[in-house]
């Protein structure tokens, strides 16, 4: 198969001059190391629980081994486990303090999946322009504790400091902006919550590895959710909301291990022609991963994230709503190309099946949102299906009775 998924432009110079300082062996990706650093910057050493630490160790081995990191991709690498490791230590402690954390109430979660570019980021930012409803934003994930509180959760400090390590993904791969948007405060993907688990797809999305690839792939995710759930316990504590709204593509793949944990969920799964995700999907994995490597598979990850893995997803996630174990009617479906047309008629649609009031304001806010964040303010997203290597007519026919089933329209 040949491919011209995604052409990256030249590194910029100062990444290509840190990259030429040595070799990035230098950097150690050693578990123990990483562990006693975490425990000496926090002085704390209770990481609550062991389960992390199998998928910890097989994830810094394919880092080390498998992932071709460059030297300042090995140290963003490093950063981010350490970072991990540390939020673990923090609430673990601001658990311990402070015990009625753990008796906080999470009741009737919205949870958004389906494939991605299926329009799920932008559901999940609308619907966080609710008032009443809550999402995580990427500031208070990447530095949790101490807890966020109501007075202060649009003036913290962390806000500037986290929005400067986010976007430093876009000094190192100018085009990323166009394809994804990044920022502090902007709502982000349960994955980024479960990797503090080191159970997610957050890992395998940033970097390549397939031996870390394929743990997950057969992994028990209920550890990953429960401490999801506790997670949202600690940012909930001082900046409360009525209701949770959540996200992530990968949620396809779990819903049993999200039902045990959260039996009360509320799901909307995204449609769209799954033809045209792939090569959208294909390009952003392909410069994720070009952030950290100058050696990145293009072939790899077609065959990682191919025809075969969106179908996996889809029925993956009909066998559980199809099965006897949950109720229909806490599922909700939504079509792309709805969203795109009305997406006002849509978010009332939701609102209106899960028997959630859909106030005045709330629609004033998603609509003045909406207003001010027109399609490609950031720049545009290139990318063609053809582009993939992949035979159109074998890809249309394996998805022909998904699309049927939920009346999505094709768009290739």
């Amino acid at each position: 198969m040949t491919t011209s998924v995604w052409q990256p432009g030249p590194r910029p110079d100062w990444v290509r001059a840190i990259n030429a300082v040595g070799d990035p062996s230098w950097v150690s990706l050693d578990e123990a190391v990483l562990i006693d650093e975490a425990m000496r910057n926090t002085g704390l050493s209770d990481f609550g629980g062991d389960a992390f630490r199998e998928p910890l160790a097989i994830f810094l081995d394919a880092l080390d081994r498998e992932a071709e990191l460059h030297l300042l991709g090995r140290i963003l690498a490093r950063g981010d486990v350490l970072n991990l490791l540390e939020n673990r230590l923090h609430m673990t402690e601001a658990r311990r303090r402070n015990p009625e954390i753990a008796q906080e109430r999470i009741e009737r979660p919205i949870f958004i999946t389906g494939l991605p570019r299926t329009g799920t980021s932008i559901l999940h930012e609308l619907l966080g322009q609710d008032p009443v409803n809550r999402v995580p934003l990427a500031w208070e994930v990447r530095h949790p504790c101490p807890p966020p509180e109501a007075a202060s959760y649009r003036t913290d400090l962390r806000i500037a400091e986290a929005d400067a390590e986010i976007r430093f993904w876009d000094q190192i791969v100018p085009e990323y902006s166009g394809m994804h948007e990044l920022g502090a405060e902007i709502p982000v993907e349960c994955i980024m919550l479960t990797a503090h688990e080191f159970r997610s797809d957050q890992l395998t999305g940033t970097h390549q590895v397939p031996r870390y690839a394929a743990w997950l792939a057969g992994a028990d995710m209920r550890p990953a959710y429960a401490f999801h759930r506790e997670m949202l316990q600690l940012l909930q504590w001082r900046a409360p909301g009525e209701r949770w709204v959540l996200k992530a593509p990968s949620h396809m793949a779990c819903l049993d291990a999200l039902l045990a944990v959260y039996p009360d969920a509320l799901i909307v799964q995204t449609h769209r022609d799954p033809l045209k995700v792939m090569a959208s999907v294909v390009s952003i994995l392909f410069s994720t991963a070009w952030v950290r490597s100058d050696a990145v598979d293009a072939e790899r990850i077609l065959e990682w994230f191919g025809g075969q893995s969106c179908a996996m997803l889809l029925e993956a996630a009909l066998e559980v709503r199809d099965g006897d174990a949950v109720h229909a009617e806490q599922f909700f479906d939504v079509r792309y190309q709805d969203l795109m047309d009305d997406p006002f008629t849509v978010i009332a649609g939701i609102y209106e099946h899960f028997g959630i009031d859909y106030s005045a304001q709330a629609d004033a806010c998603i609509r003045a949102y909406l207003a001010a964040k027109p399609k490609g303010k950031h720049g545009a997203h290139h990318y063609s299906f053809e582009d993939t290597g992949f035979d159109r007519e074998t890809e249309r026919a394996r998805f022909a009775s998904y699309m049927e089933r939920f009346g999505i329209p094709a768009e290739l």
